[in-house]
C-alpha cells in the first residue's frame, strides 16, 4: 500500500536573492510564470509567491502581486500562495492589507509578525483579521521558524482564536547564515504539532532534500526552491527551481509516496473556487 500523497510547494525566488546570487532566480512576472509552468509539470502543486519592487527589492505592492499572479494563471493552474513576510521593511497592518486587496486561494502568516506590538488591542485587531481572512475563503499557511512561534499558535488555536479547526503550517528549519538544516530537527517540532493539524516543511541549504524528505516519511508536506535552497547536497549548483523539483519527485516517488496536483490540493484545504 503506498503513503498518502503530498502536495509540493515551490518557492522559486523569496525575498532576498537575486540575478547575482543565481541566474535562474525568476524575478519578474514572465519569469516567475514560465517557472511556475515548469515547476507544475514535474509535480510542484502550490507557488509561493514573492514579488519584486522597481529596485528589485521585497514587495507586499497588490497591484505588483497582481501582475505576476495574472502571468501565472496564463500558463498553469497552481495554487499562488502570496507571501506577506515583512523583511524587516513592512508593517502589521501591510501584511493585512495583501490578503484584503488580493484574497487569494492560499497566503502565508507568521503569527508573531502580526502580532507587534504584542500587546492586547493588536491581539484583538489579528484575531478580528484572521476571521475575516476565513471569511474570505482563504487558507492561510501559518510559518513557524521555532518551537516558540509553534507553542504561540498552539495557543491560539485551543483558546478559539484561530479559525481553523486544521491549521495549515510550515516548519523553516535553518536561516540564511548561522545554522544548518538537519533532517532530525523535525523531531524536536512533530510532538508539539496538534494530531488534527495540517503541517509541511522548509529547509534551508544543501540538506533541504533530505529534510523535506523526512517530512513527507512523517506524514508531512514539502516546500522546495531557491528562496531556501540552491545547491544539491554536494555543493553542486541546482539548474533552476524544476530541478529541485524533479529530484524531490523522483525520490518521494522511489519511496512509493505520490504528489496532489493542483485539482487535488483545492480539494484537500477546500480552497475557494479560482476566479
Amino acid at each position: 500500500m503506498s503513503a498518502p500523497a503530498v502536495c509540493l510547494t515551490v518557492a522559486p525566488n523569496g525575498a532576498r536573492r537575486g540575478k547575482a546570487d543565481h541566474a535562474a532566480i525568476p524575478l519578474a512576472p514572465v519569469e516567475i510564470a514560465a517557472e511556475a509552468l515548469l515547476c507544475a509539470r514535474q509535480g510542484a502543486s502550490i507557488l509561493h509567491l514573492h514579488v519584486r519592487d522597481g529596485d528589485g527589492a521585497h514587495s507586499l505592492d497588490a497591484g505588483r502581486y497582481r501582475e505576476a499572479i495574472a502571468a501565472v494563471r496564463e500558463l498553469s493552474d497552481i495554487v499562488v500562495q502570496p507571501t506577506t513576510e515583512r523583511v524587516g521593511r513592512f508593517a502589521p497592518a501591510d501584511m493585512m492589507a495583501v490578503q484584503r486587496a488580493l484574497t487569494p486561494e492560499m497566503i502565508t502568516f507568521n503569527l508573531n509578525e502580526l502580532l507587534d506590538p504584542d500587546d492586547e488591542a493588536q491581539t484583538g485587531a489579528v484575531r478580528d483579521f484572521l476571521a475575516e481572512t476565513a471569511a474570505a475563503g482563504t487558507v492561510p499557511q501559518y510559518i513557524i521558524y521555532s518551537l516558540d512561534q509553534l507553542r504561540l499558535l498552539v495557543r491560539w488555536w485551543e483558546a478559539g482564536w484561530l479559525p481553523q479547526a486544521e491549521p495549515w503550517v510550515l516548519i523553516v528549519l535553518g536561516r540564511y547564515s548561522g545554522t544548518t538544516s538537519r533532517p532530525t530537527d523535525i523531531l524536536a517540532y512533530l510532538p508539539h504539532v496538534p494530531e488534527r493539524w495540517r503541517w509541511g516543511v522548509c529547509a534551508f541549504g544543501a540538506p533541504e532534500l533530505a529534510c523535506v524528505t523526512q517530512a513527507a516519511l512523517a506524514g508531512g508536506h514539502c516546500r522546495v526552491g531557491f528562496e531556501n535552497n540552491m545547491t544539491a547536497a554536494d555543493g553542486r549548483p541546482l539548474r533552476d527551481n524544476a530541478d529541485q523539483v524533479t529530484r524531490l519527485a523522483e525520490v518521494l516517488g522511489a519511496l512509493g509516496i505520490g504528489l496532489m496536483s493542483a485539482a487535488e490540493v483545492r480539494t484537500h484545504f477546500g480552497l475557494k473556487a479560482v476566479a
